[in-house]
């Protein structure tokens, strides 16, 4: 593989970085063929456990649903609230 033809600009902040490299092709400022395999078996998605009191009617109404589509009703809750969130920024 042919080495890159341009060297990346020094951007200021993550956000400059972050439009810069959704418009523009890696391939030209990156040697992709040197590039080295990677695994990182023990990285996990950062969370925090909190503590959230619910009522038990409604506690045992989502373990229904949950049970209903196969997954733990911690899971779902995390489901719900995402979509609840990423459809009020809209």
């Amino acid at each position: 593989m042919a080495k890159p033809s341009k060297t990346p600009p020094d951007l200021p902040t993550e956000r400059d970085e972050r439009a810069f490299w959704e418009s523009h092709d890696s391939s030209d400022y990156v040697d992709w063929g040197a590039a080295e395999h990677l695994r990182l078996p023990n990285l996990r998605p950062s969370t925090k456990a909190i503590s959230l009191r619910l009522p038990l009617a409604l506690l045992e109404r989502i373990k229904v649903e949950a049970n209903k589509r196969d997954m733990p009703y911690q899971s779902l809750i995390k489901a719900w609230l995402a979509e609840d969130v990423a459809r009020h920024r809209r």
